[in-house]
């Protein structure tokens, strides 16, 4: 019988008490999305579905709920295209400039949230984009390109590109040989990425603080307000919805994954 190695039994009960913490949040958060009270108690003393029902008929919550569906669905589906051209463009280009291209596109990610949020409102407030829609989307889109880059360039610097250019020689010009030959084997990364994109988006909060507002504001911006002001257990409603569809888009990606190894 084969002994278990004690420091793979003491990484593991550390892995499971990390895993254990993190979902804490989440495992309070559901029950008190159920509670019958107008305050939030854990555990809750009767459970009821008020506090969503309180959820669907409040317009306000609705209007916001519906940009931030919006704003979320059209970066994924600017940010995804034009994220899949630079990565195939860094990784096939020759030109010097490539380098840098992936740095600055990468910038989203390397510089700290509240910084590219100051960022994003000084030259919104120029542009006469803050508190408008348009601006919520591009600003979901900026933030959204790195994932798209990460998840598609990762495939691509494994894809053999031998296929595309037999394509080629056949006839096919680049974006045909790409449509035809490259895209539909680097499906499942796309995939990703675009979830992705539309995870961040629904998620943000620091940079829809200080752009959106009014008529277009987003979800999360309207929970930080409301809990600012009171404490209203419909936040907990909102939140476990909001994990419930992000679980949902995950498993999305595993299974999109999943499917293109075994094809492959």
């Amino acid at each position: 019988m084969n002994r278990i190695p004690l420091g793979r039994v003491v990484l593991g009960a550390f892995v499971v008490l990390i895993l254990v913490f993190l979902m804490l949040p989440v495992l309070i958060v559901v029950p008190l999305s159920f509670s019958d009270t107008r305050f939030m108690t854990f555990p809750p003393p009767a459970y009821s579905l008020r506090w969503y029902h309180a959820f669907f008929d409040n317009p306000a919550w609705i209007d916001a709920a519906r940009v931030t569906l919006t704003a979320s669905v059209c970066a994924a589906l600017v940010a995804t295209p034009l994220g899949v051209a630079a990565a195939y463009a860094i990784q096939h280009g020759t030109h010097w400039s490539m380098r840098y291209l992936r740095t600055l596109l990468m910038l989203p990610l390397m510089v700290p949230i509240i910084i590219v949020a100051v960022g994003v409102f000084f030259v919104f407030t120029q542009a006469g984009y803050v508190n408008t829609l348009g601006g919520l989307i591009v600003a979901d889109t900026m933030l959204g390109l790195p994932y798209v880059l990460i998840s598609v360039g990762a495939d691509l610097r494994t894809f053999d590109r031998t296929q595309e250019m037999v394509a080629r020689s056949l006839g096919m010009n680049r974006l045909r040989s790409f449509l035809t030959v490259t895209l539909p084997q680097i499906k499942a990364s796309v995939i990703s990425g675009a979830v992705f994109v539309f995870i961040q988006a629904l998620d943000e909060t620091v940079v829809a603080l200080f752009i959106s507002g009014g008529a277009n504001q987003t979800l999360t911006r309207r929970m930080f307000v409301t809990l600012r002001d009171e404490i209203d257990p419909t936040i907990a409603a909102i939140s476990t919805m909001l994990t419930a569809l992000t679980l949902c888009l995950v498993m999305i990606v595993v299974v999109s994954r999943r499917s293109a190894g075994a094809r492959a």
